[in-house]
């Protein structure tokens, strides 16, 4: 069973991100998932074919998880958004978040900080539930930073792609865009997972 690409055309329109941005940003999105399943094809070819200790096995293998992840963190970031956005609630996680952090506003300072380090990559609010803590991650190119066993709840592409279009340089202010178009009610329904 093939990865479908998921349909994100309610996002077009928002204030502080052109229609331009956002479809190229799918477009993006859309390679990932093509190159998703021609991965998995390609390697259980291979695997009936008997040829999964060979290198160029091994690469394939390795390349999964770019295509894979930024499949994934695609749907993640765009299923997080929404027109002007939806206010976090005073729920379980902002209480977590104050608790960790202090307060609300010094978890958004620490993640905008996070944003804006030098570098291309996501930011990724993460829950622990084992430990049941609360991480600000730097995933950098889809897959080097992700914390195992950890539960992506809020995720932010700082890439270039994501803001240049209508940013240039000035990453901050994409962030600010972003943080007005957050939907807090999925970030807090991934919390209570």
């Amino acid at each position: 069973m093939a990865y479908e690409v998921k349909n994100y055309d309610s996002l077009l329109g928002t204030q502080g991100m052109s229609d331009t941005l956002l479809k190229n940003h799918f477009t993006l999105y859309q390679g990932y998932v093509t190159n998703t399943n021609k991965l998995i094809d390609t390697m259980m070819a291979m695997v009936k074919e008997g040829k999964a200790a060979t290198p160029e096995f091994a690469e394939l293998k390795r390349r999964f998880g770019w295509e894979f992840n930024g499949m994934r963190l695609h749907e993640l970031y765009f299923g997080n958004m929404k027109k002007s956005g939806h206010a976090i609630s005073e729920g379980e996680l902002k209480k977590c978040l104050v608790h960790l952090f202090g307060s609300y506003e010094e978890w958004e300072k620490a993640f905008k900080a996070v944003g804006t380090m030098r570098g291309i990559g996501w930011v990724v609010l993460a829950y622990d539930p084992e430990g049941k803590r609360l991480f600000n991650l730097w995933i950098g190119e889809h897959d080097v930073g992700h914390l195992a066993g950890t539960i992506p709840l809020l995720i932010m592409d700082v890439f270039e792609h994501a803001y240049m279009v209508d940013y240039g340089l000035k990453k901050i202010d994409y962030i600010e865009t972003f943080f007005k178009n957050i939907d807090w009610s999925v970030v807090e329904k991934r919390f209570s997972v």
